[in-house]
């Protein structure tokens, strides 16, 4: 759920600006999952980027103080949130953890890395939602783990219905500072993209498995 309308144009533009976010109907991407896609979503590109970084950080910031107060703890998604989640426990002064895809195999074999306590309120930072699994587990993760997981917040969801779906089946609220609605009606204001291509992109979104 995206909660400030300008917001989320202002990140979808900014994200576009330095091709963190390309839309490429005519020559579409191949994802991992084998989806075809006129859509490729890279936010950890905006690390690089100082002010865009700051614009990302303030807003995700304000926004976990707005939605949960103070939480104990600041938890990363490993790898593509972990950058952004340390500037987000950094502005709001917070101890800042991440969660891996699985438990290391050697050493401590953690799966959470850092100090967490049981019973702490954790807000888990994220990059980017699609189905939303890989951060799901990383909820679990931490709840196994004892943590009290008031929410997540990431900077951008394609807005899957699977995805509302999974995170509606595990109680987790999941709240986004932009999405691909709000992507595409700044590309289309902006003239990013022209209008043929809008109906390229609209097709892909109502039916991603199956697009070609």
């Amino acid at each position: 759920m995206v909660l400030d309308k300008g917001i989320a144009k202002k990140t979808a533009e900014l994200l576009l600006q330095i091709n963190a976010i390309k839309l490429e109907p005519e020559n579409p991407f191949t994802w991992a999952s084998g989806w075809k896609s006129p859509i490729y979503c890279d936010n950890r590109i905006m690390l690089s980027y100082p002010e865009i970084r700051n614009f990302v950080r303030e807003e995700m910031a304000k926004q976990v103080e707005n939605l949960y107060g103070k939480p104990d703890v600041i938890a990363g998604v490993a790898t593509g949130a972990i950058g952004i989640g340390i500037l987000v426990a950094e502005a709001l002064g917070l101890p800042f953890i991440y969660v891996r895809p699985e438990p290391k195999s050697h050493g401590r074999q953690n799966q959470v890395e850092g100090n967490l306590e049981s019973g702490q309120n954790v807000v888990v930072i994220e990059d980017l939602i699609s189905t939303g699994k890989s951060s799901l587990n990383a909820v679990k993760a931490l709840k196994d783990h004892g943590a009290n997981v008031k929410g997540m917040l990431a900077i951008f969801t394609y807005g899957f219905p699977v995805a509302t779906t999974n995170f509606e089946k595990e109680g987790v609220e999941l709240h986004t500072l932009s999405d691909y609605e709000h992507l595409i009606e700044q590309a289309s204001e902006t003239h990013y993209v022209k209008e043929s291509q809008l109906t390229t992109l609209l097709q892909w979104r109502s039916n991603p498995q199956q697009w070609k």
